[in-house]
């Protein structure tokens, strides 16, 4: 286990000594209802050093319930920002403040299982990044999955994973669960990060995370992932990964091309690169049809049909979908 210093018990109850190398950085927005099972869960874990909340502009208690978790202040740090910036913008300013060499993302309605951290640092040693599968649940199912871990839900195998296999692995499948790989939380080396200059893409309130592991692989970071499971995902139809319009699946489509434009890159991994972008275009062209149609601009609305023959079967796809669903309610009312 490398990069770990030895720290006095973190616990009173505890005779060994504690692995304390990782940091743990949660970007939050109004998540006072779930924030504390959140920092508790990494607290829970001897190889944390310091869990660092970075409160992006709640309006709730979100940053009094952080603190609340360690009144003394001695592993919390909390951070509060008078506005929303973003997750990207509230995790750079979470790593900025990191000092320890492995930085863990938690999410503040997630939450780690028990020695989640210490099955990742075995597997560390030659690696910048080590990511196990996570288990995707619904509030009302997180007793089940608290304590007996289900399997995962992206079915990872251990092994290394390349540019091509991640960016691959992100293609969304029309009608099949999200289970793309940029949904993973994987330990990374902060070294890699800092020689790099690899940081989250404030402009992306999308698939910030997709686009980071993308780059880092691109610059030659070594990426393990393991079977075991122990981050646990609360599905929320209101999460931001859940919800988004037009602008942010833009930019997220925008930096595919900018990863494309990039020099160096293996054609495969182009050739990957501009799969995903083909798969979300599909989704901006499904956005700007509805716009179109509501907007009563039927030049507009026939635009995406000529666009490719992908775009044009996934936007008529999305169009008998959603006529059979207002069919389904209609006859239901």
């Amino acid at each position: 286990m490398t990069d770990c210093a030895r720290t006095q018990p973190i616990d009173r109850d505890r005779s060994t000594t504690a692995l304390a190398c990782v940091d743990v950085l949660i970007a939050a927005r109004d998540r006072a209802d779930t924030i504390e099972r959140a920092v508790l869960s990494a607290l829970a874990q001897d190889e944390v050093r310091t869990v660092i909340v970075v409160d992006d502009g709640s309006e709730d208690n979100t940053a009094a319930k952080a603190v609340a978790c360690d009144p003394k202040g001695e592993r919390v740090i909390v951070k509060r920002l008078p506005a929303s910036r973003g997750p990207s913008a509230a995790r750079n300013i979470a790593i900025e403040i990191s000092t320890a060499p492995w930085v863990a993302i938690l999410d503040g309605d997630d939450f780690f299982l028990p020695k989640r951290l210490r099955a990742l640092l075995a597997a560390s040693d030659d690696w910048d990044f080590v990511a196990d599968d996570l288990l995707q649940v619904t509030e009302d199912r997180i007793d089940e999955v608290r304590w007996a871990p289900a399997p995962g839900a992206l079915s990872l195998k251990t092994g290394a994973l390349t540019l091509e296999e991640f960016v691959l692995g992100n293609v969304t499948r029309q009608g099949a669960l999200r289970k793309e790989l940029g949904f993973l939380k994987p330990l990374i080396r902060r070294s890699f990060l800092d020689r790099h200059g690899l940081r989250y893409d404030e402009a992306l309130r999308l698939g910030e995370d997709y686009a980071l592991y993308a780059r880092a692989l691109a610059a030659g970071a070594r990426f393990l992932t393991i079977a075991d499971a122990g981050y646990v995902s609360v599905m929320r139809l209101e999460s931001l990964s859940g919800r988004h319009n037009r602008l942010e699946l833009e930019r997220l489509r925008d930096s595919d091309r900018e990863m494309m434009a990039m020099d160096g890159l293996a054609p495969k991994d182009r050739k990957a690169l501009a799969k995903h972008y083909s798969s979300v275009d599909c989704r901006v062209q499904w956005l700007m049809v509805i716009e179109a149609y509501k907007a009563r601009d039927y030049l507009r609305f026939l635009v995406p049909f000529f666009r490719s023959f992908i775009t044009a079967r996934f936007v008529l796809m999305q169009l008998i979908e959603e006529t059979h669903r207002r069919l389904r309610g209609a006859a239901a009312d």
